[in-house]
């Protein structure tokens, strides 16, 4: 005689709370009514804060606006955005799916999901931009090669000619040549720097204090600079001319975009078995610098390290792709963070085991 299988009881188990992804109930004025753990640890904020709190203002800048979750109440139909950029009222920023749903209750209510995705889309994205970036060099490289053969022709040309003309002729072929070596040097710049890095054993933090102070030699906007160094970063392998030429070209566009002062913080941490371009580092050395200038503008922050892309009237776009190339070169990366009110360079250099 076979026993019929018993049922599987569940009853009493709380099921929200073994959950990874943080959930919660808004009501219609889109307060938190319910909420698991998860919600306590992605938020980091306590229970007691989190139960009726507003929930666009658990935020300090979100990409989500509350209107699109009023909308999911009036219309009753669901939505999903990935990658929300999210800043907690500690200062940290995360990167979030949503989704937000409405339930069929007595009373309007929300079901809303958060899941962080930082990490994943961080590694996406940097492979990415890697591939970008070392294409856009090699087509640059191609162009380059395009253009200066020509213009070397051209530049001799009005050269011999200038030799069978009178004074007052000569000021055309002068314009001429004056034209060729402009474009001249800005395909060069377009290159970047073309020398091999010369790496010595450097002290990171002498290098930084050397740009603090350039920088504020010139510093018509009275920008406050503030320092917060990691002393245990160790003296290692890289050259001290690049990385200074690169961070000088970040400090540069962070002043420029202060015009009425403001504050940039330069700061060092050190990172332990961190991942650059799909290797994994057992030191890395951070550079980071903050300003808090009105943010870089949406439309270019995916190609922000681009030749020849600028958030500046004016700008050229050249600073922060030769930047990267020159930390690219030191087998390490340039991350940018931005929002209204804080944009955030991280510099990421391998600390070499033989040079530190």
């Amino acid at each position: 005689m076979t026993q019929t299988p018993k049922s599987l009881d569940l009853t009493g188990i709380d099921y929200a709370n073994h959950l990874t992804t943080a959930i919660m109930v808004l009501d219609a004025q889109l307060q938190v009514q319910h909420f698991n753990t998860a919600c306590c640890a992605l938020l980091s904020i306590g229970e007691k804060r989190l139960q009726n709190h507003y929930f666009p203002a658990l935020f300090q800048f979100s990409d989500l606006h509350a209107s699109h979750l009023v909308s999911t109440l009036t219309t009753k139909q669901g939505f999903g955005v990935s990658d929300v950029n999210c800043v907690l009222p500690d200062g940290r920023h995360i990167l979030i799916d949503i989704t937000a749903s409405a339930l069929e209750t007595e009373l309007p209510a929300l079901l809303i999901e958060l899941r962080q995705v930082d990490q994943q889309r961080k590694i996406s994205m940097e492979s990415l931009q890697q591939h970008q970036h070392l294409a856009a060099r090699e087509l640059i490289r191609g162009l380059a090669h395009e253009i200066k053969n020509p213009l070397g022709g051209l530049r001799g040309a009005a050269q011999l000619l200038e030799e069978t003309l009178n004074e007052e002729q000569k000021e055309y072929t002068q314009l001429i040549i004056a034209q060729a070596d402009r474009l001249r040097n800005l395909v060069d710049r377009l290159l970047g720097p073309y020398k091999p890095p010369q790496r010595l054993v450097s002290n990171m933090h002498q290098i930084i204090e050397r740009v603090s102070q350039l920088a504020q030699m010139d510093n018509p906007s009275g920008v406050q600079f503030v320092r917060d160094y990691d002393p245990s970063i160790p003296d290692f392998l890289l050259d001290p001319e690049l990385i200074e030429q690169s961070l000088l070209n970040i400090v540069r566009n962070a002043q420029q975009v202060l015009p009425n002062g403001g504050q940039i913080v330069l700061q060092s941490r050190i990172l332990h078995q961190h991942t650059i371009h799909g290797r994994r580092h057992r030191l890395v050395a951070t550079i980071k610098v903050i300003d808090n200038g009105p943010g870089i503008p949406a439309d270019i922050k995916d190609t922000l390290f681009y030749p020849m892309v600028s958030g500046k009237p004016g700008g050229t776009g050249l600073g922060l792709s030769i930047a990267q190339t020159l930390i690219h070169q030191h087998d390490g990366w340039i991350d940018c963070e931005s929002w209204p009110g804080r944009t955030e360079f991280t510099l990421y250099l391998p600390i070499n085991s033989q040079g530190a």
